[in-house]
This record gives C-alpha cells, sequence and structure tokens, in this order.
C-alpha cells in the first residue's frame, strides 16, 4: 500500500481549528446520550485536518489487527496519544506503544482536543485517539467500547471522506437505527449511550475525494486512562 503524506493534499501544514467560530447545530437522534452534529466541520476544516492527521501516522503506520480469534480486521487501524487501542490474539487493550514498530504513538493534535472541549465539554482532555482507515469495502461489526477505565467519559466520533451507514442501538440490546455519516459529521456517545452498540455498515464509495487514495479516515477521542478528577 502506497505510504500516505499530508504533502498529498497539497496544503501547508499547521493547525487546522483553534475553536469553534459558533457551535454546530446539532440533531435530536431520538436515542438518549447519542449526540450528532452533521457539518460540524467546513470543508477547509475537513482538509486540513486530514493533513494534520496523515503527517501524525507517518510516524504510526497504519497495520491490520486481528480479533483474539485470529480474524483480520476489514479496516487499517492506527491511533495518537498517550495510549492507542489494539487487538491481537492477546486480546483488546490500550498501550503507549505501535504493535509493529514499538515506538510511542505520536501526540493527539491541538485541533483534535480543542474538538473534544468544545463538543463535550469534559474537564479532562482525551489520552486516545483511534485512527481507522476505511477502503471500499471495509466495514465495522456491532460492538460497544468498554475497554477504557473510565466509562462515565464521552466518545467522540470524527467523520472524514467517504460517507458511512452507520448503525446504532441501546446497550441493551433490541432495535437498531442507521444514518448517513458525511465527511465533517461529528458525533458522541454520552450518559445512557456511553456503552450503545454501533459499526460501519458500509460506505458508499467515491461519495467524498478528501482521502488520497479514496476512502474514510474516523477518528475516535477517548478517555481510556483512569480518571484524575476528585468526587
Amino acid at each position: 500500500m502506497r505510504a500516505f503524506s499530508h504533502r498529498a493534499l497539497n496544503i501547508p501544514f499547521g493547525p487546522a481549528y483553534r475553536g469553534l467560530m459558533s457551535m454546530p447545530r446539532e440533531i435530536d437522534t431520538g436515542l438518549e446520550g447519542f449526540r450528532y452534529w452533521p457539518g460540524a466541520l467546513d470543508a477547509t476544516v475537513q482538509k486540513a485536518l486530514v493533513a494534520e492527521v496523515l503527517a501524525a501516522v507517518e510516524d504510526a503506520p497504519f497495520y491490520q489487527p486481528v480479533t483474539p480469534g485470529g480474524r483480520p480486521f476489514s479496516v487499517r487501524m492506527s491511533n495518537l496519544g498517550p495510549v492507542g487501542w489494539v487487538s491481537d490474539r492477546a486480546g483488546y487493550r490500550y498501550q503507549p506503544t505501535h504493535p509493529e514498530t514499538d515506538q510511542p504513538w505520536p501526540p493527539i493534535p491541538p485541533t483534535l482536543l480543542d474538538l473534544w472541549r468544545d463538543l463535550t465539554g469534559w474537564p479532562e482532555p482525551p489520552d486516545a485517539c483511534l485512527v481507522n482507515l476505511y477502503r471500499e469495502n471495509a466495514k465495522m461489526g456491532l460492538h460497544q467500547d468498554r475497554d477504557e477505565a473510565d466509562l462515565t467519559a464521552p466518545v467522540l466520533s470524527v467523520s472524514l471522506g467517504d460517507t458511512a451507514v452507520f448503525r446504532v442501538g441501546a446497550a441493551a440490546g433490541g432495535a437498531t437505527r442507521s444514518l448517513k455519516l458525511a465527511s465533517g459529521d461529528v458525533c458522541a456517545l454520552t450518559g445512557p449511550a456511553r456503552l450503545a452498540r454501533h459499526g460501519i455498515d458500509r460506505l458508499l464509495p467515491g461519495s467524498s475525494g478528501l482521502i488520497p487514495g479514496g476512502g474514510r479516515i474516523n477518528l475516535t477521542l477517548r478517555k481510556a486512562l483512569p480518571t484524575s478528577r476528585q468526587s
């Protein structure tokens, strides 16, 4: 696979975002705790954010993880931050180094830290950002994000590139619903929806030309380590 480079986007590398000029419009999803801001990031910010992320993962290349049972994921992954989520035959976990290079993960760009602060209001910054690269046929089965030490902290998701058909349902089970997440959309799992089941059914290939080589990048910001907040 051809290596990514932010220079391929033909824009100057630098900070993409330093706080929202105005708060994006939030849509009522009908699922308590599942928050959704369609079009939260405009085209200019999206392009700069992709450049910022791809520059960071040049030091932590995308790799193909496997499930504990040995089945390869259809997405390729990397991470940013003090710790990163990994999956292999030893199980699901967070660790401070890339599983193939054994090097520390690059830091989370200030752009994403600002976005987390502005949209979630959480008093501590995220310490993990999972970077998932979806090519044309990649998907993600229904799952819950439950490997974090603090399950009260939100999970914030940023969509960049091709539109994805996203499926979400209550943690307790039952019916799910789907919506299309387009480039620049942001959503969050909070409160009663923090452990919601969610996944990606499919992409709509060619719906965006933002990602070099096509596809979608999803950035998932999490508070993985124990909180330092005082009770």
